[in-house]
């Protein structure tokens, strides 16, 4: 499998490449549910050691999908304000159409029952 070059890639594509692995997709779904981390404790949900969580972490913030917050000797992860906004815009973009209020689904819907 070819390695996905993210330092030339629109910042999309690095966002989706960035959630596109099991191991940073469990670390944001850690996030998610508890909003913020010690890169300590990720090791735990992924099943991997600390060097491994320190890259994924990297790539993660580099991707703009993490922020993270020195306390000490420890880093603190949380997820970035703007990311569920940034993948919205981006599923958003492959609607056909744009977004269909769900009032003209139920009108449609009616009308072909009729």
């Amino acid at each position: 499998m070819a390695r996905l070059r993210t330092t030339t890639l629109d910042p999309d594509i690095r966002l989706l490449a960035a959630l596109a692995d099991p191991t940073r997709l469990a670390i944001v779904r850690q996030l998610a549910t508890d909003q913020e981390t010690c890169a300590c404790d990720f090791t735990a949900c992924c099943d991997v050691g600390q060097p491994t969580v320190s890259h994924h972490l990297r790539v993660l913030r580099e991707a703009g999908v993490v922020v993270s917050e020195r306390r000490g000797n420890w880093i603190f992860y949380r997820l970035s304000p703007e990311v569920a906004g940034r993948l919205a815009d981006i599923a958003g973009t492959l609607i056909p159409g744009g977004l269909i209020p769900a009032a003209d689904l139920v009108a449609r819907r009616r009308a072909r029952q009729e």
